[in-house]
């Protein structure tokens, strides 16, 4: 009698890289364009994203009020996002949004590589068990070279370069509040609108507190591109 060879798990490898070469091409693509094409992205996805927040809220052990208030606060998230990268777009133009997005995306992609290559100590094991302190120091250099990079490169003036270095820290804080949120809500996603990556708001956590900072610079003046 032979024994039975347990299958390997299918890995969702190739379906979360074809769901992020679509997702990069759709943005890059009304970022480039600008005008109603962006506003219709950031209206699609802040609604998404919207969404999401207020489900996660309802599944939280949270009275009446507090639930109320996590709401709002969310509303009030998400608009002062959407604005944010609004005023960058239109006021600074393509190079310095695309800095933005590039920032927040490299702080992705050092964090998930520097936490896989070091491992080391948990960064917060209670909220999210598999961020590190390797992962966490990987995405603010990762974010720091992007930063610098694509900065000088847009001109980017009245902050300094190093602005990266930062904005890789404050991306993920954004994602430790999110991932609080859901285990407080007990989901693992977001949502499932996009296959193998979850959901909008699971895509955007780390966006939404360099939008509302580089957002509000750029409105008041203190973020500018060199004529």
């Amino acid at each position: 009698m032979t024994a039975e060879v347990k299958a390997k798990p299918k890995s969702d490898l190739p379906l979360r890289l074809a769901s992020a070469v679509v997702l990069v091409v759709l943005a890059a693509g009304a970022l480039w364009l600008g005008g109603i094409a962006f506003a219709l992205l950031l209206a699609a996805g802040g609604g998404l994203m919207l969404a999401e927040w207020i489900a996660i809220a309802r599944k939280m052990p949270l009275g009446g009020g507090a639930r109320s208030g996590l709401i709002a606060l969310g509303a009030l998230l998400t608009l002062a996002a959407v604005g944010g990268l609004w005023v960058v777009r239109d006021q600074l133009g393509f190079t310095a949004a695309l800095w933005v997005f590039a920032m927040v995306g490299a702080t992705d992609i050092g964090a998930y590589f520097a936490g896989r290559a070091f491992g080391g100590a948990r960064l917060a094991p209670t909220i999210s068990p598999s961020k590190t302190w390797s992962g966490l120091f990987g995405g603010m250099v990762a974010a720091l070279v992007m930063g610098a990079t694509l900065g000088d490169r847009a001109d980017i003036q009245g902050v300094p370069l190093w602005i990266g270095l930062f904005m890789g820290l404050l991306a993920q804080l954004g994602d430790l509040a999110q991932s609080w949120m859901k285990r407080r809500a007990g989901v693992k996603d977001s949502g499932t609108i996009i296959p193998g990556h979850g959901g909008v708001f699971d895509r955007v956590d780390g966006l939404i507190p360099v939008a509302i900072l580089l957002g509000a610079l750029a409105f008041f003046g203190q973020l500018t591109v060199g004529q």
